[in-house]
């Protein structure tokens, strides 16, 4: 892929979540960029710090650089001022056979990014200042077509959603507001707990802002939850709950501040995603079998204990048929259909379970909680058996994820 980048305004361009436009750019190709041909084209293209592109600094019109850069083949031309989708940067460089135009907003806030082909050089005006210029005289000409949405794939299956891509001019401090309190919600999972959903957004929305105005990476959040989670398995224990559900609450509020943060900043790595999802995992157990230690029960045959031991075991056992759903159906159940994006957000997770353990033992019927929950993850693991074997293996259409 050739990747061309007019850089021209980028410096006036606002910055998103800590983030120079160019900087942000360089991140969102970042997995693109073996084999990717990368120009910076303009006149201020060194003030720009992107190791391995190449830097073509001129005073020349856009259209007469952007003329000159279609002679060495088919490219993908981006405005460095733009905030732009990291898929529809992929998705533009993965097919140059088909030129096209994706387009976002009027006037101002107009912006644009192009799949071109050499045969186009000569129907783009020399003297053109800018890409949107450039994107109306070759749409007057009939020879290229704005992007068709419904060629886009917009799923993304971390988010259990469909989302459109996004493209903006971010060229004033209101934009830049808005589009980040945008993105914010963008990054929502379409199927998520009622606390996740409703509760935590207002801790969750100053804390990204805090980690990004302070530099931290998502990586150390992550840690920080996952001590918090460590260290409340033996307060549950002891039965010192209060101490225990302030880690706990602690914990899963940072859960979801520690992937906002990486997709907004895109500071995602391996090793994030790998604790992230690990400690998601893993933690649940402990917590359960340190609620029945911390309520008295400390035999084998202790009803308490062996509740326990049940929750555990529907939990482990639910994991389990997700894994066997998601094989079966290419991506998460919860996606599958509306019904399941709404039963998504409450059935037995850890946010529900250990709320309903909170207000159990605030109500002094701390053992009837461990029981509801008990049951509650039963019923959960009976529930996606049942959506699993008749979505995967009876329902005779392909199922698809929800738009």
């Amino acid at each position: 892929m050739n990747l061309w980048i007019d850089t021209h305004s980028a410096a006036q361009a606002e910055t998103l979540f800590g983030l120079p436009p160019i900087e942000r750019l360089k991140r969102s190709v970042g997995p693109l960029a073996d084999g990717t041909r990368i120009v910076l084209s303009g006149p201020d293209a060194t003030s720009h710090i992107w190791s391995g592109a190449q830097i073509e600094t001129t005073t020349a019109p856009l259209g007469s650089r952007l003329r000159q850069a279609l002679a060495g083949g088919p490219l993908v031309a981006l405005d460095g001022a733009n905030v732009i989708d990291p898929r529809l940067i992929a998705f533009l460089g993965s097919d140059t056979t088909r030129a096209c135009i994706a387009a976002r907003g009027d006037g101002a806030k107009r912006a644009v990014a192009m799949r071109l082909q050499p045969e186009l050089a000569e129907s783009i005006p020399a003297d053109a200042r800018t890409l949107c210029e450039v994107a109306d005289a070759l749409l007057a000409t009939g020879r290229i077509s704005l992007l068709d949405e419904a060629d886009f794939p917009s799923y993304i299956n971390k988010l259990r959603r469909s989302l459109p891509y996004w493209l903006y001019a971010v060229n004033d401090a209101d934009e830049r507001r808005r589009l980040e309190r945008q993105m914010f919600w963008d990054n929502y999972k379409g199927s998520t707990d009622l606390l996740t959903r409703y509760v935590y957004p207002p801790l969750v929305w100053p804390l990204v802002r805090l980690c990004v105005r302070l530099n931290i990476h998502p990586n150390a959040v992550t840690v920080l939850s996952i001590l918090l989670a460590i260290a409340a398995v033996p307060l549950f224990a002891a039965g010192d709950f209060f101490i225990g559900f302030v880690c706990a609450y602690g914990m899963s509020v940072l859960d979801s501040v520690d992937g906002k943060l990486a997709r907004l900043t895109l500071t995602s790595s391996e090793i994030g995603n790998v604790l992230d999802h690990g400690l998601d995992q893993v933690h649940p157990p402990f917590w359960y079998f340190a609620f029945a230690l911390g309520l008295g029960a400390h035999s084998a045959d202790n009803p308490l204990y062996q509740a326990a031991l049940w929750l555990i075991a529907f939990y482990v056992a639910d994991r389990l048929i997700l894994a066997l759903a998601k094989r079966r159906l290419g991506f998460t159940l919860h996606a599958a259909t509306p019904l399941d994006g709404v039963v998504r957000s409450f059935i037995a997770r850890r946010n529900i379970t250990m709320t309903i353990m909170a207000f159990s033992l605030l109500l002094g019927v701390g053992p009837a909680g461990l029981y509801i929950i008990t049951a509650w993850q039963g019923l959960t693991f009976a529930w996606h058996t049942s959506r699993t074997l008749w979505l995967g293996y009876l329902v005779r259409e392909p199922v698809r994820p929800m738009a």
